[in-house]
């Protein structure tokens, strides 16, 4: 990043291929939506070329970039419009053994778990969405979100136990629409 800001723009392209795919899942998992999610992703490089400027050498680029797509997230919804959160099965892999009563069993699980953390407020959603999808440290989600690592512990924590609550509240039939408006996801 630092050539990139240096003004070598060519050397964007390799840090696009190391780090597109997390980006894409961040912004999948937080928007529901995986069409929007690339479109975002495309609109998180764009500002990293437009803001390379504000790149600190002392700044690790995942934190900055996650930075920026939070901020492209954030703009996504503030249409103000209501966005329908698409409880997408593609954001997982595949159980694998197709076809085995076990495989079916996780994959039911799977989508209860998806629909449990499409229903949890948007500021849980992301703590779980970078710390156990995305394999980020405490310490580096405090840096993002400019908080001390004890209160991401904390809150954590919360996020989790609450995860928990609505996993086991939820029917494994129960159909389920959930919209978000003003930033808060409801079940409908």
């Amino acid at each position: 990043m630092l050539a990139v800001r240096a003004g070598d723009l060519a050397r964007l392209a390799p840090l696009f291929e190391r780090h597109h795919r997390a980006l894409f899942d961040y912004l999948a998992r937080m928007t529901g939506n995986r069409a929007a999610a690339e479109d975002l992703v495309q609109d998180v490089f764009v500002r990293i070329l437009k803001y390379r400027h504000t790149f600190r050498d002392d700044s690790r680029f995942d934190t900055w970039a996650f930075r920026i797509a939070r901020n492209v997230r954030a703009d996504y919804f503030q249409g103000g419009q209501i966005r329908e959160i698409a409880l997408d099965e593609a954001a997982e892999p595949a159980s694998g053994g197709a076809g085995t009563a076990e495989a079916f069993e996780l994959d039911r699980q799977a989508a209860r778990v998806r629909r449990a953390l499409s229903l949890l407020r948007e500021d849980q959603r992301e703590l779980i969405v970078l710390a156990r999808y995305r394999g980020m440290k405490y310490e580096a989600i405090a840096d993002l979100l400019g908080v001390e690592v004890g209160t991401v512990k904390v809150r954590m924590h919360r996020a989790i136990v609450h995860l928990r609550e609505i996993f086991l509240g939820l029917s494994e039939n129960e159909p389920c629409s959930v919209k978000q408006p003003e930033k808060r996801l409801l079940m409908v």
